[in-house]
């Protein structure tokens, strides 16, 4: 299926929208919040879970498959859809935010980065093109072109910098990606917007990456440190400039209280380790906010997760037994938790899909 964006409702108070992406793997229902399963697997779930919770596409990271267990094994599994058994759409990072995250192990070039393996040390580069042709291998329903992420705060010369080296390796990256012999079969190629918290920057860089004419585009850069209220102002000046029927995707950001402004804002998809990073720390999202299962009143809460919730934890489980397991070290206290955070995530998508609107 020829990837396709459509727009179902359009609020009439904001910039909201609801959505649906084709992909040859399925339909995205938007807004959407994308699990991260980095390596291949979103931490403590397996696929059935994720199909569990509503999950209709998972974010995987080519820069930590590159390295391991690397492109020729995923190639010879017959992509990463089987490798990994999820038959549902697959979104690829293409490792812009490590370039930025591993300063001490990594130099940027003017035709990419040459960086040091975390794992054993190897040399490694990565320029537009082969960032565009592993995840062509890979089979990526939807991939993410080699860019330069900056850190909060930085000098504007540095993200000017960053935003034109963004910005040619986008044009280079659509180049590899309509050229490709692979195309009739590969995803969908992103641009990605830069610029730090520059106004003027920003505005660039969306005019910049919408003139190269790609079928959706990402905002990255952004949830690095930067107060809301910045954020925010990036985003209302990007999403007016990029084309308004091509789907906006905000990486890295995924706080509900930034989603929820976010989508007011003209933005269809988010991604975040927030609600799984919380759940491998004893935390669990309610309506009340974040609460930490550790806690002694827990102990003979018999009471589940959240009452209105309908996921598997909260369903079958109480506090009290989830803060033992918890304080016991077992697995299934993380498991549980993260079925929860996620299963919160997608309720609260689907509330925004029928009510914010």
């Amino acid at each position: 299926m020829t990837f396709r964006f459509e727009i179902t409702k359009q609020s009439k108070r904001s910039k909201a929208r609801i959505g649906k992406i084709h992909t040859a793997h399925g339909i995205i229902n938007t807004p959407a919040f994308l699990p991260i399963g980095t390596q291949g697997a979103v931490k403590a779930m397996s696929p059935r879970d994720l199909n569990e919770i509503g999950a209709e596409i998972m974010l995987c990271n080519m820069y930590h498959l590159l390295l391991r267990p690397g492109t020729e094994l995923i190639k010879e599994a017959g992509g990463l859809h089987r490798f990994i058994n999820w038959n549902k759409p697959i979104f690829t990072d293409s490792g812009g935010f490590q370039v930025f995250s591993l300063t001490q192990m990594r130099k940027i070039h003017e035709d990419g980065v040459e960086f040091t393996s975390h794992i054993d040390g190897k040399k490694h580069y990565l320029t537009p093109q082969s960032v565009v042709e592993t995840q062509l291998i890979f089979g990526s329903d939807i991939m993410m072109p080699l860019d330069e992420c900056v850190p909060y705060p930085c000098e504007k010369k540095q993200a000017r910098e960053a935003l034109v080296k963004t910005t040619r390796w986008a044009g280079e990256s659509k180049r590899i990606a309509v050229s490709s012999k692979q195309k009739a079969e590969s995803g969908t190629l992103f641009g990605i917007v830069q610029g730090s918290t520059y106004l003027d920057l920003r505005k660039q860089s969306a005019q910049e990456i919408a003139d190269i004419d790609f079928p959706g585009y990402a905002i990255g850069g952004l949830s690095v440190g930067e107060p809301q209220n910045a954020m925010l102002e990036m985003l209302d000046a990007v999403t007016d400039i990029l084309p308004a029927d091509t789907p906006k995707h905000l990486l890295g950001v995924g706080f509900p209280e930034d989603i929820i402004k976010a989508v007011e804002l003209g933005v269809d998809t988010f991604d975040c380790v927030i609600p799984t990073r919380l759940a491998r720390h004893g935390t669990f999202l309610s309506a009340e906010g974040r609460i930490n299962i550790r806690h002694a009143k827990f102990e003979k809460d018999f009471s589940p997760l959240e009452t209105a919730c309908d996921c598997y934890a909260c369903q079958n489980f109480s506090k009290a037994y989830i803060r033992h397991l918890f304080w016991a070290r077992e697995i299934l206290a993380l498991q549980l938790l993260t079925i929860h955070n996620l299963r919160y995530y997608m309720r609260l998508m689907e509330k925004i899909r029928t009510e914010l609107i």
